[in-house]
Parts: C-alpha cells; sequence; structure tokens
C-alpha cells in the first residue's frame, strides 16, 4: 500500500488491502518479502538473458558498417565525400520512418513473437549487406535493417515496464543495455580476427556474413522462449503468472490491451512530459550517432593503423560496461537520484571531449582516453528509457511516448554522423564543439525537469492530502488487487501516480 500520513487517509484510486505484515496471499500460495526476491530472481535468469543477447546483436548488426569501414568497404564500394556518413545516416532515416507503424504492432500482436520476426527480417537483411556491389544497393539494405531494427529499444522497454516495478526499472534497463558493451568487445575481437584472414574474399562482407547469420538463428531462440506477457510465461506457475502480472500494476494501473485509446493518444501528444523525452532524446543522441559511426576513424585519426584502431576501441565497451553497472547500482541505492546521475554522466562526458579538442595531437594516448570517457555516457540511455518507463502510464499513452521517443532518438542519430565533415578529418572540429554544446544542454535539461516533477509530486500530495513516495514497496494480494487487470489509466487519470526522480 502507498505510505499515507497520519491520519490514515487513503485515495479513492487505491483500494485498502488486507493487513498482511510481509506477506501476501495468492490464491492459497503465500509470498513473503524474501520469496518474492526469489521470484524476481527468477524472471531475471529467464527474461534478461534473452533480452541481453538480442540488445548485443542488434548492437553488433547496428555497429558492424563502422568496422567494415577499416576492413575496407569504403575503397571496395568505391564510397566518396560524405557518402559513408550517408550510409549511416540512411539507417536512421528508415528506423524514424517506421517508429510509429512499429509501434502499433505493440498494441496489436503478441509482443514476444512480433519481435521475434522482426529480429528475423534484420538478420537477413543484414545478411545481404555481403551482397552490396555499389551505394546505392549499402543504402537500400542500410535503410530496410533501420525499419526493422526500430522496434527493438522501444519494444524492450515495454517488455521491463511489464515485468518490473519502477524502483526495478533503472537496473533491468542497464542489466539488457549492458548488451551494447559486451558486443563492443565480442565485435572487435571478431572484425580484429577477420583482419588476419589470408583469402581473396572481402573482409567485410566475411563480418556482415558473421553477424546477419548469427542473429536469424537467434530470432528463433527468441520465438520459442521469450513471452509474450507475464501470463502467458512458460518458466511460471498460474499462480507466479498472476502475481508478476499484478506487481507493476500496482503502481502504474497500466494494462497491456489490443485497444488504441484515442484519448490516451491525445494525452500524450500534449503532455510536456512527451516532449521533454522528445527533445531530451535528440540532444543527447546527436553526439552518439557520430561517435558510434565514427568510432573506428576517430580512433585511427589519432594516429593509430588500422591493427591498432581495433585493439585501442576495446577499452571503450568497458569503460562502457563499468559506467553502466556503477549507475545502475547507485540509482537502485540512492534515492530520486536518476536525474541527478543524468547530470554526473554527462560531466564526465564533457571532461572527454574537452581532452581531445584541447589537447596537443602528439598526445595521442591522452586524447584516446577523452574519447573513451565520452563513450562512458552510454549509461544515459538505460536511464533515459527507464524515465520514460516509470513516469508514463497507460499502454497506448506509454506506447505513443515511446515511439515519439525513439522517432527523434533516430533523427538525433541521423543527424550526428553530418557533423563528422571529411574535409576536417581527421580532427573532426566542428563535430567535437557540436557534442560539447549537446553535453551542456543535457545537463540544464535534466536540472530543470527533476524540479518540475518534484513540483508536480509535491502539488499532487496537497491535493489529495496524502503523501505518496513513488519509490515504496507496496504489496500485492490478488484478491484484493485483481481488478487491476482491468485498468488502463494514464499518469494523470490515476491521481495517487508519483514521478520518479
Amino acid at each position: 500500500m502507498s505510505e499515507i500520513d497520519k491520519s490514515d487517509r487513503t485515495t479513492r484510486d487505491e483500494p485498502k488491502v488486507p493487513p498482511m505484515d510481509d506477506k501476501n496471499e495468492v490464491s492459497g500460495v503465500t509470498f513473503t518479502a524474501e520469496e518474492e526476491k526469489r521470484l524476481v530472481r527468477k524472471i531475471d535468469w529467464n527474461l534478461m538473458p534473452l533480452l541481453m543477447v538480442s540488445y548485443a546483436l542488434q548492437f553488433l548488426d547496428k555497429t558492424s558498417l563502422s568496422y567494415s569501414a577499416v576492413l575496407g568497404i569504403k575503397q571496395d564500394l568505391s564510397l566518396v565525400g560524405q557518402e559513408y556518413s550517408w550510409t549511416s545516416s540512411i539507417f536512421y532515416i528508415g528506423y524514424l520512418v517506421a517508429s510509429y507503424p512499429i509501434s502499433l504492432g505493440f498494441v496489436k500482436f503478441p509482443l514476444g513473437k512480433y519481435l521475434s520476426i522482426l529480429i528475423f527480417a534484420w538478420g537477413v537483411v543484414l545478411t545481404f549487406h555481403a551482397l552490396s556491389s555499389n551505394y546505392a544497393s549499402l543504402m537500400v539494405l542500410r535503410t530496410l535493417l533501420g525499419v526493422f531494427e526500430s522496434a527493438i529499444s522501444p519494444g524492450f522497454s515495454l517488455i521491463t515496464g511489464m515485468w518490473y516495478t519502477p524502483t526495478e526499472h533503472v537496473s533491468r534497463h542497464s542489466v539488457w543495455f549492458c548488451g551494447n558493451a559486451i558486443a563492443g568487445i565480442i565485435g572487435s575481437l571478431i572484425s580484429y580476427g577477420i583482419l588476419f584472414y589470408p583469402g581473396d574474399f572481402a573482409k567485410w562482407k566475411i563480418l556482415f556474413l558473421v553477424f546477419g547469420l548469427v542473429t536469424v538463428a537467434w530470432s528463433f531462440v527468441l520465438w520459442f522462449f521469450l513471452p509474450d506477457s507475464p501470463l502467458n510465461a512458460g518458466f511460471l506457475t498460474p499462480e507466479e503468472r498472476e502475481y508478476v502480472s499484478l506487481r507493476p500494476k500496482k503502481f502504474q494501473r497500466t494494462t497491456q490491451t489490443k485497444k488504441w485509446d484515442r484519448t490516451q493518444f491525445f494525452e500524450a501528444i500534449t503532455d510536456f512530459k512527451t516532449w521533454w523525452f522528445f527533445v531530451f532524446a535528440f540532444v543527447t543522441c546527436v553526439p552518439n550517432g557520430g561517435t558510434t559511426s565514427f568510432s573506428t576513424l576517430i580512433i585511427n585519426g589519432f594516429g593509430y593503423d588500422v591493427y591498432q584502431t581495433i585493439l585501442m576501441g576495446l577499452p571503450a565497451p568497458a569503460f562502457q560496461f563499468t559506467a553502466v553497472v556503477l549507475t545502475a547500482l547507485g540509482t537502485s541505492y540512492i534515492r530520486k537520484s536518476r536525474l541527478i546521475a543524468l547530470v554526473c554522466i554527462f560531466l564526465v562526458g564533457i571532461t572527454g571531449i574537452l581532452m581531445i579538442k584541447l589537447l596537443p595531437e602528439e598526445q595521442r594516448l591522452s586524447r584516446l582516453a577523452g574519447f573513451w570517457l565520452v563513450t562512458a555516457i552510454a549509461p544515459a540511455f538505460p536511464v533515459m528509457v527507464s524515465l520514460v518507463a516509470s513516469n508514463i502510464a497507460g499502454f497506448t499513452k506509454k506506447s505513443t511516448t515511446v515511439a515519439m521517443f525513439f522517432v527523434t532518438y533516430c533523427v538525433g542519430n541521423l543527424v550526428g554522423p553530418q557533423f563528422f565533415r571529411e574535409d576536417e578529418a581527421p580532427n573532426y572540429k566542428t563535430a567535437y564543439t557540436t557534442i560539447l554544446i549537446c553535453f551542456a544542454i543535457t545537463i540544464v535539461m535534466a536540472l530543470g525537469f527533476r524540479v518540475y516533477l518534484q513540483l508536480e509530486n509535491r502539488r499532487r500530495d496537497r491535493e489529495q492530502g496524502v503523501r505518496i513516495d513513488a519509490e515504496e514497496s507496496r504489496p500485492v494480494h490478488v484478491d484484493a488487487d485483481e481488478d487491476l487487470d482491468q485498468v488502463d489509466e494514464t499518469d494523470k487519470q490515476n491521481r495517487s501516480f508519483r514521478y520518479v526522480l
């Protein structure tokens, strides 16, 4: 139950449940607090590996173009001027065009099966990259890759919100996001090994074939093992399914439906929070789009040969992994710290970009360390996505907001590579200045948003005469809470809703 004031008042939105001490009666089965923890661990072990491996493959597939740049694709396909930049940007045009139509599928189709089909499709498209013969064919394939990959991040965010409570969102988003860091290490090692291939078959084609075929095989694993929702999860007992389904609904009163709610849609597009996420995603993804696509070229520009470039890229994902883990632990144990964590992350990013911009070119190792610090902003993404999952309620509203978030996510990633001008290589002064400005804007926006959410929470507390903590523990009792399975309210309609900071 929600924490209430001394007069023991409660809200109309939250039914008062029978006192249960530290245990919850569920259809004859007793869940103590410790048993609930074991149940959450059971979910983690069955769900998180599937999401993490899938996200790792997504990162490998998306960044395969960067690895192929040092494996000869620019020379073999005669890419000149800004053409390489456009082969990176066009991926996000496909992503942009598909984001909203793809989000409709989250409502209309079984989520697990839907995602596995899209992953199969992107694996096939990536495999076909090996058949590219010119700039035009590569552009078509990169566009299609963006179309099919546009479902993964928003889909995984919806899955996380469906299975976990708000206090668990950052840590679980971070777990599957760690797939990026793991993929960065694996991708670098595979690329380094391919460099020693002595045959005549193009090295970059081998890369696409390996990544593409592995992705196709993995899609079959997801088809059989990724559940559509807690209610049809084969690894849970019937009692556990019902209990797990109700846990997040106790906070957000949001139920997955197959009906598109027009009222929720209009609420989403008129909500200030939706537009804050929209702008914030763009500002943070402009740097990400450039540094992801040009990572090997940036390191190569510091004065390293192709072999050294791939090896010197290995510490970057290690920095990312460490930063993600530390951020997840910090935000899990320090209350109301997510937006403060974003400020700290981007201060680290500013330090790194200043090292690249201001240090003399002969200090290549120090400038390389600056690049590693820039890549350490990786935790910003799971924190941002967890803020969306925790602070937007209503299934249609959440799906719409997530879709808008990822639309501008891909716009930022599309624009980012264009600041890396070919005529400024290898120093890319325009790009580094743009990244610095974006990092500064994000800090101001994060601090302002925290103040806004604090004021909104206090206003709701005053209106209702009750203090509700967004990060408290709320026990579930199936008999008292079974009506939550039929409720789908937005964060504005549910007056007991409080925003996570």
